[in-house]
């Protein structure tokens, strides 16, 4: 367990949905799933059951419909038992006079709740114009806690300066994290977590499914998504990657996503998985029992610096 500002203890895996729902920006367009309310209601009832309650999301998943079927979930649980991590996208926000507040007033009415306990800048649009709007939020009880995510780290300094100076802190990073994609820890942002206290959220751990196993040359992922698109053309490059995942997944008895997700563990990150089905959440729940030797990572993290690939997303700012 991990302690968010002393005040709050969170699992040492979250789960996202970012995969739930159809539409614009929808597990179906992303992921080539058809995931609606009655498909997942295992899964949450699932992550219930194995104590990963941190269920992350946002109002650009799907356009809402992602935090619609988390928000119906949500009507049949008390609501201390649930943490809830959604996010102010500013490329969908409205012209209006206050949009955040209006984006995150839609999202607490979806996921039928009056507070979010972490709420996030989803990128670092324009820090200097986004980062106020969170604080009259914060001292309302809407939002409990602050989180930044898809910031480098001038703009963490420059966020975390802006909110010092009402008082308040940043208390989350959510950045695309994974043993093909480090900038995070090579531009200094994980160690400035480790420093002030700040508790780093790992996405992309399994590279939308490319480290989990389950794809390689000889089963690529299934076309009509834009993820097919983005990581079939490289599978020959991770060929040697997987395998030894595979070799160390074998010797311990787990599956090659336990691998993947015990590294970013290992590493001091909060791993956030996206979860489709129950057997995906007990996986998750598992995964932090992993031990992984100081040389099966160093193995892993040569073989992926080998593959030379770049799976920075199109929606991200650079780390360096």
């Amino acid at each position: 367990m991990v302690e968010l500002d002393d005040k709050l203890t969170i699992p040492p895996v979250a789960l996202g949905t970012w995969s739930w729902g159809s539409g614009n920006n929808g597990g179906d367009q992303i992921f080539g799933n058809h995931l609606t309310e009655d498909n997942l209601k295992s899964v949450f009832d699932a992550g219930m059951k194995y104590g990963l309650n941190l269920w992350d999301t946002a109002a650009v998943y799907a356009m809402g419909d992602s935090e619609t079927i988390l928000g119906s979930y949500l009507q049949n649980v008390d609501r201390k038992d649930v943490i809830l991590s959604t996010k102010f996208t500013p490329r969908i926000a409205e012209d209006v006079e206050y949009p955040m507040e209006k984006m995150l007033d839609g999202s607490l009415k979806r996921l039928h709740t009056d507070y979010t306990d972490i709420y996030w800048i989803h990128n670092s649009a324009d820090v200097k114009k986004w980062t106020p709007q969170l604080i009259p939020l914060v001292k309302s009880g809407k939002i409990k806690h602050i989180g930044l995510s898809n910031h480098n780290l001038d703009d963490l300094k420059l966020a975390a300066s802006i909110l010092a100076d009402a008082g308040l802190k940043v208390s989350a990073v959510q950045n695309h994290y994974s043993l093909l994609y480090r900038a995070s820890e090579q531009a200094g942002i994980i160690d400035y977590c480790k420093k002030n206290n700040i508790v780093f959220f790992s996405y992309m751990v399994l590279e939308q499914g490319a480290l989990s196993g389950k794809y390689d040359v000889n089963n690529p992922m299934p076309n009509g998504s834009r993820r097919a698109k983005e990581y079939n053309p490289v599978m020959p490059k991770l060929t040697n990657l997987i395998q030894a995942m595979r070799d160390i997944a074998k010797d311990k008895n787990v599956s090659v996503a336990k691998i993947a997700t015990a590294w970013a563990i290992s590493k001091g990150t909060v791993p956030i998985l996206g979860v489709t089905k129950a057997s995906q959440v007990e996986d998750a729940a598992s995964a932090s029992k992993v031990k992984l030797t100081d040389g099966e990572v160093e193995v892993m993290e040569k073989l992926a610096y080998e593959t030379g690939i770049d799976t920075r997303g199109v929606w991200e700012k650079p780390m360096i």
